[in-house]
């Protein structure tokens, strides 16, 4: 019970919200050019799926027994799950691990790393329209459309081309967006677990389940030599490792004790940062104007849909009319 309250009180505070939330954006956003080295320093085919399916795995294997092993020392009861949550748990380690990254890595291969962080955004407002049916009290309103709209237009600019054209294939654009729609509907399933189960012991149990499953699927399919790891490969692998584990603990903690939408506010940082960082790292992906304009676009519609709606104008509107009544 003092771990419980000690835990709400920075994780339901609004200036440690925003600190660990950007924090974690910042984490996330890191992964475009960390993963894109990766890929080059570990000699990977581009059209290799195996060799991405078990490089995920082996990522958040690794992240999921750390947390665990931590969780062990700090809180053993934690760990206990009952029979009844296992399916729960395991669909949840299937859509924000298993799925989820599947189409990322696989994605993140066939574009560039800044279009890359602008497509992953989509998840947020993925969020934002399916919560419409998930959730009676969080319908679509006119300034959610408007940032659904915003998001939308910018990830339609981030890929269009100098022909005028749409740059789109599947398995690059379209992989990323599969992977924003599998993130978002973990984020739902993983609101609702978060109750019952210690959010970082959720967070390890769902990346074993979902890394243990690509393993097991990419491990009997993967070729000789289709991953050569060099001790840059080893640090770049275990970077990735310790940003899984800690932004995905600290993230499934805030959406225990707030609001999924209010949480996902500051997600915007996450292609802001990812954007910048590719840019900065990766030779030839350079920061255009469709690409300025995209990134503004979907930072603007990230922070619309997560706004408050006419609540905060009406509490003051309210406070200044009891004001001007107790003057008079």
């Amino acid at each position: 019970m003092k771990q419980q309250k000690h835990g709400k009180r920075y994780f339901s505070n609004r200036y440690w919200v925003i600190a660990i939330a950007v924090f974690c954006s910042i984490l996330w956003g890191s992964a475009f050019p960390v993963l894109k080295f990766s890929y080059e320093e570990l000699g990977m085919a581009e059209d290799d799926l195996a060799a991405k399916i078990v490089l995920a795995g082996m990522r958040f294997m690794m992240a999921s027994l750390l947390l665990l092993v931590i969780m062990f020392f700090i809180n053993k009861k934690a760990l206990k799950l009952r029979w009844r949550q296992l399916p729960a748990i395991i669909g949840l380690g299937l859509l924000s691990t298993s799925l989820q990254y599947f189409f990322f890595y696989n994605g993140l291969a066939h574009t560039s790393g800044i279009k890359a962080a602008i497509l992953n955004s989509s998840e947020t407002f993925f969020v934002v329209f399916l919560a419409h049916f998930v959730y009676s009290d969080d319908r679509l309103d006119w300034r959610k459309i408007f940032g659904l709209v915003a998001g939308f237009v910018g990830i339609i600019i981030a890929n269009w081309g100098q022909n005028a054209s749409l740059n789109l294939s599947f398995f690059g654009e379209g992989f990323m967006l599969l992977s924003g729609l599998a993130g978002a509907l973990g984020t739902f399933l993983s609101k609702r677990l978060s109750a019952d189960i210690h959010p970082v012991a959720l967070t390890g149990w769902q990346m074993f389940a979902g890394s243990f499953l690509m393993l097991l699927i990419g491990t009997p399919s993967l070729e000789a030599n289709a991953i050569t790891f060099t001790p840059k490969a080893w640090w770049l692998l275990i970077y990735a490792v310790l940003l899984s584990a800690a932004s995905f603990a600290l993230w499934t903690s805030l959406l225990k004790y707030n609001k999924a939408g209010e949480v996902s506010l500051y997600k915007f940082v996450v292609p802001v940062a990812g954007t910048i960082l590719s840019a900065m790292f990766i030779q030839d992906e350079l920061l255009t104007i469709n690409i300025f304009i995209a990134l503004l676009l979907v930072a603007v519609g990230i922070a619309t849909v997560n706004q408050k709606g006419n609540s905060d104008w009406l509490f003051f509107k309210k406070r200044r009319q009891t004001y001007q009544q107790m003057s008079k």
